[in-house]
């Protein structure tokens, strides 16, 4: 599939020549003297690549930049400037623009920069699927059930969604905890970022808590290098931890502290690290019970309602 390059030049040597280059190379291209065209085209039709002129009059470059990530942020925006206008297009840069280009333009540079967003371009776009799909994967119409209760969990899950409170489902197996876990995170705030899931039953309890909170090299054996736990993966997001109720009583208290002080300390080290993290839980058992039997802290209990 050819890929779609808007140039918007107002001196129309250049717009030619700029074209001529692109169309050599196979990419389709449209040409257009004014930054009103160009917004124009921009709202018709579904463009992957626009190269505009910094200064012109009327609408100018920043205009067209503003527009197209309003419309699609996985456009790629270049922008052509003169020397006397470089401070202004490392600004435009910061503001969101693929990359800026001075007058005259040379042939092999407009080549290889093209080259390089039209593949970014791509790379966003599949990403921008790609989170489509988890989107429908965890919306509100994959939970399926008409009854009054089912409708009552669902409103329940609008509600709290928006929210950073920490969240305890519980249900028998196979009643679909991990997937109103999934509505939770996709809901929320935090649904561009991680959503980490942890099966606390399925870890020998040493493993669990280097997964869960990572480990330095040398920490036991085995651990030849420094590793990532699953709270910092999970940092700005969403960690759903399920079958909470297999943690031991020394891992529940380093999850306490997650929870009242959004900090963690990888096995070995003696570094305080600050982790953003929203907890949802579940488990099939009652803790209420655990709590009496000792088996589950009474102040880990109060802070997973």
């Amino acid at each position: 599939m050819s890929n779609l390059v808007l140039v918007v030049d107002d001196e129309s040597s250049t717009r030619e020549a700029l074209q001529e280059i692109l169309q050599r190379d196979g990419y389709e291209t449209l040409a257009v003297a004014t930054g009103e065209e160009a917004l124009s085209i921009l709202s018709a039709k579904e463009v992957d690549v626009v190269l505009a002129d910094l200064i012109m009059p009327g609408v100018n470059g920043l205009a067209i930049l503003r527009k197209a990530q309003e419309l699609d942020p996985t456009i790629q925006v270049m922008l052509v400037t003169g020397y006397g206008t470089l401070e202004t297009a490392v600004d435009a840069m910061k503001l969101g623009a693929y990359h800026y280009l001075t007058k005259p333009v040379k042939a092999r540079e407009l080549r290889e920069f093209i080259k390089k967003a039209i593949s970014e371009q791509r790379l966003k776009r599949e990403v921008q699927v790609l989170r489509t799909r988890v989107d429908s994967r965890f919306g509100f119409e994959n939970v399926i059930g008409v009854s009054p209760s089912i409708e009552r969990v669902i409103e329940l899950v609008r509600r709290i969604a928006p929210t950073r409170s920490t969240v305890l489902i519980t249900g028998e197996t196979g009643t679909g905890k991990e997937l109103i876990a999934g509505c939770l995170h996709h809901s929320s705030p935090r649904k561009k970022a991680p959503f980490i899931k942890v099966n606390c039953a399925a870890m020998v309890e040493t493993l669990l808590e280097s997964e869960l909170f990572g480990h330095v090299a040398g920490a036991f054996t085995g651990a030849i290098r420094d590793k990532e736990g699953r709270f910092e993966a999970a940092d700005g997001g969403t960690i759903f931890l399920d079958e909470i109720a297999e943690m031991s009583l020394p891992t529940q208290a380093k999850f306490l502290r997650v929870l009242q002080e959004g900090e963690i300390e990888r096995v070995g080290e003696v570094r305080v690290r600050k982790v953003d993290v929203r907890v949802i839980a579940a488990t099939h058992q009652n803790l209420d019970q655990l709590v009496g039997k000792g088996t589950f802290r009474q102040d880990l209990f109060r802070l997973v309602p």
